[in-house]
């Protein structure tokens, strides 16, 4: 029996595209939360028949009331694993008291290196050697919890934010459903 999946997600839903592919995950995918509204991810759940949950933040007078509505329909929806897929927002202490250990995040650096935003960007600058991608458990810091898989990439000389940006992506989208799998469903899949 599968286990019912969520996926939080603020962008173009790059990763929740590569989950669908994949029928093994597809099928325990019972909502797409969105924290911004309009956001292309929005449109590929509804293409896929994905039911959404859509709330902007700023809407709320706390982290916690916005937090406790996403936790009352992952409640009625069975919801037992939260995925992160460009995910704009630190999980807070209601979801994260809830779903200890079961929300997951996928980040495009080799953590502890470059946490946050623009993690791409920030180590193209830097001009290190290797970058990488994380699949880590969630906890109440910024990309700060235990990892769970990581792929290094080896940084291409002359080559630009967005060759770079596609290459990292390429893994992400074979890596997380590979972790997806070995969590939910038991499956052991070389990573």
């Amino acid at each position: 029996m599968n286990q019912q999946i969520s996926v939080f997600a603020s962008g173009t839903g790059s990763n929740f595209d590569a989950m669908m592919q994949d029928e093994k995950i597809a099928d325990s995918i019972v909502l797409l939360v969105c924290d911004k509204p309009g956001a292309a991810v929005v449109a590929k759940a509804e293409k896929f028949g994905v039911a959404t949950l859509v709330l902007d933040p700023k809407s709320y007078p706390t982290k916690q009331e916005y937090e406790k509505v996403i936790y009352e329909k992952l409640q009625a929806l069975e919801v037992e694993w939260i995925f992160l897929a460009g995910y704009m927002r630190l999980i807070g202490e209601t979801l994260l008291s809830h779903y200890e250990g079961r929300i997951i995040n996928i980040h495009p650096s080799n953590l502890p290196d470059f946490p946050g935003k623009d993690a791409i960007g920030q180590a193209y600058r830097a001009g290190v050697s290797e970058t990488g991608v994380t699949v880590h458990y969630v906890d109440e810091g910024m990309d700060t919890g235990p990892i769970i898989a990581q792929e290094q990439i080896e940084m291409i000389p002359d080559e630009t934010e967005e060759q770079l940006k596609t290459r990292i992506q390429a893994v992400e989208h074979r890596l997380y459903p590979n972790v997806i799998k070995q969590l939910t469903q038991n499956v052991t899949e070389e990573l």
